[in-house]
């Protein structure tokens, strides 16, 4: 009966096998290689401990531990963002058939996005107050840090920001879709927002690309700064301004 089985399996392998041949749009065989989701949530998730070290160790950190529990988690986010940025940028390439990016240009966005490090904390930092003065259910800072799904969206926004406006492609969109996957709040990575910004409870916000946040700005759920759906291909897109 398992032969049997492993038969049956072999010819349904052969039919699934066969329908790669119709070259369809999701098959992407023998292109560049493209970047691993796996591996850019990875990235993300040490990168989201950096910024709130002392909410992800394991255990109480004094100063003398901080440099080694933040090596312990930037080494492995830069080598990880490096090899997807280079695949990215590899990939575009292949499919635009464009000039190829400098070979140290991977290795030029990863370290300048570890630079901007303690910038982006900055801004979290003012998030976080933003949050816990803007909701009076909020009873402490690290409930605000552990538990809203706001700070998990705008955490994720500043990171995945940065990548966009280097011009990386594809990975800050799987990041953002990841906050989106996990927070129900959906930003895309190139909405500019400025400081302090809040969204109370957060259920079912879309921000859209073009989007301009200033500073001191809270909003609700179910708030959407989109746009019309328009044609792929209308003259000025994409880039042009869509978004309120």
């Amino acid at each position: 009966m398992k032969g049997q089985r492993r038969g049956e399996l072999e010819e349904l392998i052969d039919e699934v096998a066969a329908s790669y041949r119709a070259e369809r749009l999701i098959d992407s065989l023998g292109t560049a290689q493209l970047p691993s989701k796996r591996q850019v949530i990875e990235a993300l998730n040490h990168l989201k401990a950096v910024m709130y070290l002392g909410y992800y160790s394991t255990g109480a950190l004094d100063e003398s531990k901080v440099h080694f529990a933040l090596a312990s988690r930037i080494y492995p986010a830069h080598e990880i963002l490096f090899e997807q940025i280079r695949r990215a940028a590899s990939y575009e390439g292949f499919r635009t058939a464009g000039a190829p990016r400098d070979a140290d240009w991977p290795e030029q966005v990863a370290l300048g996005l570890v630079r901007r490090i303690p910038a982006l904390r900055a801004l979290l930092s003012k998030d976080v107050l933003a949050a816990f003065q803007g909701d009076p259910a909020a009873n402490s800072v690290e409930e605000v840090i552990f538990s809203y799904p706001s700070i998990e969206a705008i955490t994720i926004h500043r990171i995945a920001h940065e990548l966009y406006r280097a011009g990386v492609p594809m990975l800050p969109r799987i990041m953002s879709e990841h906050a989106h996957a996990t927070s129900g709040i959906d930003i895309n990575p190139g909405a500019q927002i400025g400081e302090s910004f809040f969204i109370d409870h957060g259920t079912g916000v879309v921000i859209g690309e073009t989007c301009t946040i200033g500073n001191n700005v809270k909003m609700y759920q179910g708030v959407t700064l989109g746009a019309l759906s328009m044609a792929r291909g209308v003259p000025g897109e994409p880039g042009r301004k869509r978004h309120p």
